[in-house]
């Protein structure tokens, strides 16, 4: 009997180092390749990271909360459980996965932890006798199989059978494909993703999962409309902060992962690339009114409808006119690299700090696959689950300061970027109309631009485009 220690893995992107956020398993656990055993925070993101060893667990090494390097022993697992009491249901994954792997794309994307379902038999609701000596055959060959017919609870996951995540053997072919919000729609209202049909491409969307729900029964959570326009992001909770002990003056927090790298990019954008920002303030009700319309449409009944869609279509038809804001500046070779894709970032706050995850291709998506794309990537961000790749690659950014009831602010440009637009909110406001004042929907917008590869000329005629396309969306059909 052998014991493995798993080494914290290559998270790629250029990090070197990563944060024990949380375990999902234990001492005296038993676990099977690719089982999720700890979520750990990088500089980019949280991840779930996955386990190349199968046996018992006999050690975690490092405490959560820890900040580690790459290529640092964090878990100890026996070979106690014989390989070939799993690998008779699992052989395909068993065999792909290396020793060690990058964090990124490791492992089935849907798999989830297994910790709850993985503890000693003596746990097990019917466990067998002859179990208790030798419990990991026990669990593995006839523990799971049994299990099938009732679905256990797995935690932070969507409710599956039997089969999820414990070295039951399934067929790739169909394999459920979703992202974390259809997910967490699926856990909510008790539903396995694998009994929905997918949609295009194979996808389980939300609107799927909420026709399969009408169809055994099950109510969708209502969605609530709002008598005023929706925010563009909704707030989340702010980091929580120690409870100050009686006769303190001061209370710490340490700035580490996402926070950490976040402070270091702001502070080399802010002193790298000489900023310009520019303001305009503008009536966006008929947009407004496009979106109430929209609301009425049925093939958009389903999709949940904001100002921020219209932003960024916005964006990508006046980014054509002024490709110089979709650009990047290549300071070693002296450089402007005009960028021929729009991928969009949209800034969230999450409790971790700032997140900017990557709208791909927005200029080619349809308005449909816009609001279902902005509002997959807000809600994975909120989560916690955006992975590194995903928050690389951008070419203009958006962020909102109008959630939290501001009127604008002076955006810093994400590092590598040329443009970054703020939008405050949007409220009722007195507006000359025709000579007469009237109220309207209004916003403030902010741009802004590197001035190394923008001139002012530029970077106002931009805002100005982005400006008459939400106060008349009608006239993007002369861009």
């Amino acid at each position: 009997m052998a014991t493995n220690e798993y080494r914290l893995p290559d998270p790629g992107e250029g990090l070197t180092e990563a944060e024990i956020v949380s375990w999902h398993v234990a001492v005296g656990d038993t676990i099977a390749v690719n089982d999720i055993v700890c979520e750990v925070e990088t500089a980019k993101s949280i991840v779930e990271l996955p386990t190349p060893y199968a046996g018992t667990v006999t050690a975690l090494l490092v405490a959560e909360g820890e900040t580690v390097a790459v290529g640092t022993p964090i878990i100890a697992v026996s070979d106690g459980v014989p390989q070939e009491a799993t690998s008779p249901v699992e052989p395909t994954e068993s065999t792909e996965a290396p020793p060690v792997a990058t964090l990124v794309g490791y492992g089935p994307r849907e798999r989830q932890s297994v910790r709850r379902r993985r503890r000693t038999p003596a746990a097990e609701p019917t466990p067998q006798p002859v179990a208790e000596p030798t419990p990991q055959p026990v669990v593995e060959s006839t523990a799971q199989p049994a299990a099938e017919p009732t679905p256990q609870p797995v935690a932070d996951s969507t409710p599956q059978p039997a089969g999820r995540g414990d070295g039951v053997d399934r067929d790739p072919s169909v394999r459920t494909l979703a992202k974390p919000p259809v997910r967490k729609l699926a856990k909510d209202l008790g539903i396995d993703l694998r009994e929905v049909p997918p949609g295009d491409g194979g996808v389980v969307r939300r609107p799927d999962v909420e026709a399969y729900a009408k169809q055994i029964g099950t109510s969708p959570p209502p969605l609530v409309e709002a008598t005023s326009p929706p925010p563009l992001v909704e707030a989340t909770e702010s980091i929580e902060t120690p409870p100050a002990q009686s006769g303190d003056r001061e209370t710490r927090i340490p700035i580490k992962g996402v926070r950490k790298a976040t402070a270091e990019a702001m502070v080399a954008s802010a002193f790298t690339a000489p900023h310009v920002t520019e303001w305009l303030t503008v009536d966006v009700s008929a947009s407004m009114e496009l979106l109430d319309r929209m609301r009425a449409e049925r093939r958009l009944a389903d999709v949940k409808l904001s100002p921020l869609l219209l932003v960024v279509r916005a964006v990508c038809l006046a980014l054509r006119r002024t490709p110089e804001m979709n650009a990047s500046f290549d300071d070693e070779r002296q450089e402007v690299v005009l960028k021929h894709d729009m991928h969009i970032g949209i800034a969230a706050a999450t409790p971790r700090g700032l997140l900017v995850p990557v709208v791909r291709d927005a200029d080619r998506l349809s308005m449909r696959d816009l609001a279902e794309t902005v509002g997959d990537v807000v809600a994975t961000a909120r989560a916690g689950k955006t992975q590194p790749a995903e928050l690389a690659g951008g070419t203009f950014s958006i962020t909102n300061v109008g959630v939290f009831g501001v009127d604008a602010g002076t955006p810093i440009l994400v590092p590598g970027q040329t443009g970054i637009l703020a939008v405050g909110a949007i409220n009722r406001r007195p507006w000359v109309v025709d000579e007469e004042i009237v109220p309207r929907w209004v916003a403030t917008l902010a741009v802004s631009f590197d001035h190394r590869v923008v001139d002012g000329e530029q970077g106002s005629r931009f805002l100005a485009d982005v400006g008459r396309l939400l106060e008349d969306p009608a006239s993007a059909l002369t861009l």
